[in-house]
Parts: structure tokens; C-alpha cells; sequence
């Protein structure tokens, strides 16, 4: 941030009296807070958009927003606090405009068996999240004899259903957005990077990776348009494919698939069957740290259930928990756009119990990595949301005052360095 009383940056030492220029670290915490929200919300509100679906109050919203940590604009902790709680507000609409804009265009998601790995022949792989790129891609290549396959935070694809009426939707291939460097080393085709996410690449892929519009990276192929006939060309001329499988997963637990369940999980609830929900997921990163929530997904108890979105399902999706009152004990709702799911499974679950979404059986142990990360949790914190553990360690961004409101007025927690056993001692409503 810059101050132009005393022409400084943030931290600059000409800049001193914060009675003056305003450089409270707790104000600047609040206004990059608020920056990072916005961030995320741009990213699903750019998605959003690319489907037809905006909202005049969202874009007021952005321009207050970023005129609200403009220089000497705004010195008020709690003006700026309730703006950072109103990014929720916005975000959950603009959550609610995508998961709009995708069933509208690709049909609700439906629960789906997933083929993981490769087919033999010539392939394309698509990472990101931008459902309208896969979309568009697999139009083009219907006859081409070249076989599609979904990356990271694509793999929800294959539950909306006209996307997976498409038969050279071959499976999904990979894991995590880290694990890109080795991944898309190994996979012998292009790759197309539909959003952020993408890593710089390594010399062994760079001339076979593309990405789309905004997303660019040194030594790759940025395409302005959605014609892909480039990468098809190529995928042809690349070596192909083995016929390899390693594994099948069931993905596809949209809010619409479990709440029309919600009768039969109530009474699970009452009788006992169900006991806890758990909600493990967010954005993955490569700290070690992060195997917590392997931790916690291992140890949660067999009479309870896990919600899973964003690529921090990869850290818990390598198991089978079984099942418990009929239902996958693992039940995967999609991309981080789709914690939109979780949230009205959770308001729906709370509405049919007759209870607060806060005396719900519920435990959300969120992993952060990046600024949709940040936009969710602001979602969730202005839904009053109480207890939600994040990790694996503090947003360099957050001050300790910052955290200790937070901390007070929504029992925000950091994870520990182990789960405690308090996580899995479960109680009904």
C-alpha cells in the first residue's frame, strides 16, 4: 500500500505516524483482507460471467470495495471489518450465480463413476476449472479420435451431465495442482490450463502446454480464442497415450443430489446411524503440514459423514471409508467454487432439523492455500458460521489483532500440529 502523505510504501521508514498517514497494521490487515477476497470473487465472478450469469449489486460491490482501500480513504477498524464480512456476502452470491450458470448450461451433477488414468491413443489434458473450455474443447474434438481427459479441480466434470455424454471424455488423469510439474511431464500430450492454478512449467512440457485467455505463463501458449484446432493438430502428432488404468473414483454429490436425501439422513441422525458430518477440504499445497487433514479424514468415526470440495479432497480421496446408512462415508461436492453445495447442505440439514446451522453435528476443518480460499471463508464467516479450523498456519496477511476479533466473535481456529481427540467425539443435535 502506498501513503501519499508521506510518500512511502508500506513499511517504508519515512512512514511513522500512523496518526497522520494511517499505516495501522491492523487497518492494512483488514484492507488486504478484503483485496484477497476480492480476488476470489473475481475469479468466480469472471466464470460466472463467461455463462451469462452477473448481478448488478456484485459489481457495485467490487468498485466500493476497491475504492475502500484506496490511499487515505477509510481508517476505521470496524467499517473496513464489516466490508471484509460483506466480500462474504457478495461471494456466496456470486457462488450461487455459478453453480447457476453450470447446471443451466452442463445439467445438475449427478453422482458418476470416474476411470482413472489413461486410454490408449492420442490425448488432451485439461486442468483449472472453467467447465465452458472443457465444454467447448470436447465439441471440437467429437470426431477428431482424440480422447479428453480432466486435471486437479476438473475431475466435477464428469458429473454434470452433458459433458460426460461426451464418449472421448476418456477419465481423469492426476492429482493436485503441485504435482502438475511431474504429471504433465509424464503425460505425453497437450495440456490446456483453463484458469489460475498452473504452475510455471518445466522444459519437458512447456511447447505442449497452453492456457486460456488470462492464464499465461513464460514458454507456454496463451490462446485468445476458444478455437482449439492447434492443440488438436498436436495431440496428433504426439506420442500416444498408454492404455493404463489406476484406479475409479465416485464423485458428483452436488447439494441437489443430497438434500433430496435429506429425509433419509435426518433420520439416520435421529436414529443414530449418523452421528457427525465433517467438512475436509479447500485448497491443496505442498507443506507437509497438510497431512492433518489425512489425519483427520483417517480417524473421523465410521458413524459419520465427509463433505469434500477443492483440491484438498486430494489429500483424503485415496481411501475407502465404506459407507453408512447407505450413503458413501466420502461424498465429494465438487471444485472450491462448489463449497456453495456444502454450505445449502448445511442450512438445508439445519432447516430440516429445526436447529441453527451452528448446533448442527458438524466439524469444517478448511485448508487455505489462496485467494478464492479467503473468499470462502469470508462466505462463511458472514453466514456466522462458529468454530471453522483452518490451516495449516495463519494468513501471513492477518494480524494478531485481526485474528483475535475473528477468534471472538467466530471461535476461529488455527489446526493443531496433531488432531486432537476432541475432533471425533461426536454428538447429535
Amino acid at each position: 500500500m502506498f501513503c501519499n502523505q508521506c510518500e512511502q510504501t508500506s513499511g517504508g521508514s519515512g512512514c511513522t505516524d500512523i496518526s497522520t498517514c494511517g499505516k495501522d497494521p491492523d487497518i492494512q490487515s483488514l484492507q488486504e483482507t478484503l483485496l484477497y477476497g476480492l480476488k476470489g470473487m473475481a475469479a468466480y465472478a469472471h466464470h460466472a460471467r463467461r455463462l451469462g450469469k452477473v448481478d448488478e449489486e456484485v459489481d457495485a460491490f467490487f468498485a466500493d470495495a476497491l475504492f475502500a482501500t484506496m490511499t487515505n480513504v477509510n481508517f476505521d477498524f470496524d467499517s473496513l471489518l464489516e466490508m471484509v464480512l460483506e466480500c462474504g456476502r457478495m461471494n456466496l452470491r456470486v457462488m450461487e450465480m455459478l453453480d447457476a450458470g453450470n447446471t443451466e448450461r452442463f445439467g445438475a451433477p449427478t453422482p458418476s463413476t470416474v476411470y482413472e488414468g489413461t486410454k490408449a491413443g492420442p490425448g488432451i489434458l485439461v486442468t483449472g476449472h472453467d467447465l465452458l473450455d472443457l465444454s467447448d474443447l470436447l465439441e471440437q474434438t467429437a470426431n477428431a479420435g482424440v480422447n479428453v481427459y480432466t486435471h486437479g479441480e476438473m475431475l466435477p466434470a464428469h458429473s454434470y451431465p452433458t459433458l460426460r455424454a461426451h464418449t472421448h471424455l476418456a477419465g481423469h488423469y492426476g492429482t493436485a495442482w503441485q504435482n502438475q510439474n511431474l504429471e504433465f511431464t509424464v503425460f505425453s500430450g497437450p495440456i490446456i490450463a483453463t484458469t489460475n492454478c498452473v504452475m510455471l512449467p518445466w522444459p519437458t512440457y512447456k511447447d505442449r502446454l497452453y492456457t486460456t485467455r488470462v492464464t499465461a505463463v513464460p514458454g507456454g501458449t496463451r490462446l485468445r480464442t476458444n478455437d482449439f484446432s492447434r492443440v488438436i493438430e498436436q495431440a496428433k502428432a504426439c506420442p500416444p497415450l498408454p492404455d493404463k488404468q489406476v484406479g475409479e473414483s465416485t464423485i458428483g454429490f452436488h447439494h441437489r443430489v443430497v438434500l433430496d436425501l435429506a429425509d433419509t439422513i435426518v433420520q439416520a441422525i435421529k436414529s443414530g446411524a449418523i452421528k457427525h458430518f465433517y467438512l475436509i477440504g479447500g485448497c491443496d499445497g505442498a507443506k507437509a503440514e497438510r497431512s492433518y487433514y489425512t489425519e483427520v479424514a483417517r480417524s473421523t468415526p465410521h458413524e459419520s459423514i465427509m463433505l469434500t470440495v477443492g483440491c484438498g479432497k486430494y489429500r483424503i480421496r485415496g481411501e475407502d471409508y465404506g459407507e453408512v446408512a447407505g450413503l458413501p462415508r466420502l461424498l465429494d461436492m465438487g471444485q472450491c467454487n462448489d463449497a456453495f453445495s456444502a454450505i445449502q447442505v448445511a442450512l438445508g440439514l439445519a432447516k430440516a432439523l429445526h436447529c441453527g446451522v451452528n448446533d448442527l453435528p458438524l466439524t469444517l476443518v478448511i485448508s487455505w492455500y489462496e485467494q478464492k480460499a479467503v473468499a470462502v471463508l469470508l462466505t462463511l464467516l458472514h453466514l456466522g458460521v462458529k468454530g471453522i479450523r483452518i490451516g495449516p498456519s495463519a494468513p501471513a496477511f492477518i494480524t494478531p489483532k485481526v485474528f483475535e476479533v475473528l477468534q471472538e466473535k467466530f471461535d476461529l481456529k488455527l489446526i493443531e500440529s496433531e488432531p486432537p481427540r476432541e475432533l471425533f467425539e461426536c454428538a447429535t443435535v
